[in-house]
């Protein structure tokens, strides 16, 4: 990858897209946070998970297995569970940067899928740098902002089921989930994740079943000798890209 200097059309277009991923995003922060409340966390708790867990998916399942009467060791597992993948785009994304020490470590804190899809594909080590931190940092700030907004929101809502957001967690992972319906491999591992899960929902305790569906998923992938084409996001696999 060429270490070139950025023309200004090119910075201003990675920072338009970028901020364009972040607002469409951090939206999701709103529905996060009502729900976190609704669950039983306080708002200075669910504030503190957007913070320091900082993975949308990860905190739904966390708040999602609270929710159903699971324990919080339950949801936990889940919500690491989840996570694992974006060790996953570490390993992609190390190389692709080339950054060293607390630049590194900063960096990990805003892995996710939009800072990953913004980045991968680009011509050169600046343009993958800025499009990475300028998405990160965007969705940071704004799924923040949004969950606070949302927690103080939902703590004046009251009942959940007033206005839905019960189903938010289950609409959330349906998003995550869609992109990687492209492959009809994954469209099994679906099928039988969702398959095993409904088969232990009568005999295990909340939370058990999803880390049941997500140990199909990890089987899968440790037996399957052919990469999954949809591991790594690109730009139109999250909310605001395009290209």
């Amino acid at each position: 990858m060429s270490d070139v200097v950025l023309d200004p059309a090119e910075r201003s277009g990675i920072l338009r897209d970028s901020l364009a991923v972040g607002v469409a995003t951090g939206a999701y922060g709103l529905g996060f946070g009502a729900v976190s409340v609704a669950s039983g966390l306080s708002v200075a708790q669910t504030c503190v998970l957007s913070l320091l867990m900082f993975t949308g998916a990860s905190q739904f399942a966390l708040v999602g297995v609270v929710a159903a009467g699971g324990s919080p060791l339950s949801g936990a597992a889940t919500a690491l569970l989840l996570g694992t993948r974006n060790t996953l785009y570490g390993l992609r994304m190390a190389p692709l940067l080339q950054w060293r020490g607390w630049r590194r470590a900063g960096a990990a804190h805003v892995l996710i899928d939009e800072s990953t899809a913004m980045s991968v594909g680009r011509d050169s080590t600046p343009a993958a740098r800025l499009g990475f931190l300028a998405t990160g940092i965007a969705v940071f700030v704004l799924w923040n902002l949004a969950t606070l907004v949302g927690a103080l929101a939902g703590g004046a809502v009251g009942d959940p089921r007033t206005f839905g957001l019960d189903a938010a967690v289950a609409a959330a992972f349906l998003a995550l989930l869609w992109p990687r319906l492209k492959d009809r491999r994954n469209v099994l591992v679906g099928v039988l994740a969702a398959a095993v899960a409904l088969s232990m929902v009568p005999v295990s305790a909340a939370g058990v079943p999803v880390l049941a569906a997500g140990g199909v998923a990890l089987l899968v992938g440790v037996l399957a000798r052919r990469q999954d084409p949809t591991e790594i996001p690109g730009p139109d696999d999250v909310a605001g890209g395009h290209h």
